[in-house]
């Protein structure tokens, strides 16, 4: 087997010391390339290339999920075609590893790439499905590029935490979940539409909804983790359906503080509810307008200011080594 394995050098989990022997372990099973990441964009690069040969079949990423995101994007730069582009691995190196865990595998890199190795002796794999999203032909975004997600996306409000986490991040401030804390409470005291949102969705064959402050795109569940508990935004979301969608019509502190509450005791049979929560389950095709810019995220990463973003769920997208 030829694998390619992409190595992010700034994943926050992972020392050199490690990299080295996760290197060694997989070279020892298969034959390897190994190539650290120089630049943004740059796993997307490695990965497309790799999916471009004829002899590439195996794509690992080592790295956070920002750097999956990027492998996959790379790999389905021309399309899903499972049984034809090299299948993905994952050792997690991020922060969160929210598509690795998803996906059943530990968190740790060591055990994580035991767990791989086991895996393609008994070649157990699955086929996942996946999220994409493009810019809304006739609107100010439509010329935006289409771009896979893994586990998730925001429009509004979690997407400017982001943003907010990120311009920490460039200051030199590690990534903790408390920083996440801190910044999620800063975006909702300066929220300017708290009280009414900007956002409506539309999708095929159903009315719009509008004034949503908030929306949340799950691939899949949990949709993110605060440490070791998993936080459930839509239960039901899944690598095998398309997409779910929770959004909130209000901000106030008290709706606030219950969707808070119920995020934090959320688990795999119940999630948020309540009057001014929309949950929508395995949604093929829908796309969030705005009447104002709002912020943009897909897998953790913010992509700036977007008024309109068209969705799709595409089922069997990709094979994962499981």
């Amino acid at each position: 087997m030829r694998a390619l394995l992409v190595v992010n050098p700034a994943a926050t989990t992972t020392s050199a010391r490690t990299r080295d022997v996760l290197i060694h372990a997989l070279a020892s099973e298969m034959k390897l390339e190994a190539v650290t990441t120089e630049y943004r964009g740059h796993a997307r690069d490695l990965a497309r290339r790799a999916a471009e040969s004829d002899d590439m079949d195996l794509v690992v990423a080592l790295g956070g999920d920002g750097t999956v995101n990027e492998v996959v994007n790379g790999l389905l730069h021309h399309g899903p075609d499972p049984e034809r582009l090299p299948r993905l691995a994952v050792v997690p190196g991020g922060s969160t590893n929210v598509f690795a865990r998803a996906l059943g595998l530990p968190n740790d890199a060591v055990e994580a790439t035991g767990a791989i190795l086991d895996a393609l002796r008994d070649r157990t794999e699955r086929t996942v499905g996946l999220g994409l999203a493009a810019g809304t032909p006739g609107t100010d975004d439509e010329g935006v590029p289409s771009r896979w997600f893994t586990f998730c996306a925001g429009f509004g409000f979690d997407a400017g935490v982001i943003g907010r986490v990120e311009q920490h991040r460039e200051r030199g401030k590690r990534s903790t979940h408390a920083l996440y804390v801190r910044q999620a409470f800063r975006q909702f005291v300066n929220e300017p539409h708290r009280r009414r949102g900007k956002i409506t969705l539309e999708r095929p064959g159903a009315e719009p909804v509008s004034d949503l402050a908030l929306s949340i795109v799950c691939n899949t569940a949990p949709w993110t983790y605060l440490g070791n508990r998993p936080v459930y935004a839509s239960p039901d979301a899944s690598f095998d359906t398309a997409l779910d969608v929770l959004a909130l019509s209000r901000l106030s502190t008290p709706a606030v503080a219950r969707y808070a509450t119920q995020l934090l005791t959320s688990s795999p049979e119940r999630g948020p509810r309540g009057k001014h929560a929309l949950r929508l389950h395995d949604v093929t095709d829908f796309t969030l307008h705005s009447k104002v810019p709002l912020p943009f995220q897909m897998d953790g990463d913010h992509l700036g200011l977007r008024t309109s973003v068209t969705f799709t769920g595409v089922r069997r997208a990709l094979r994962v080594i499981v």
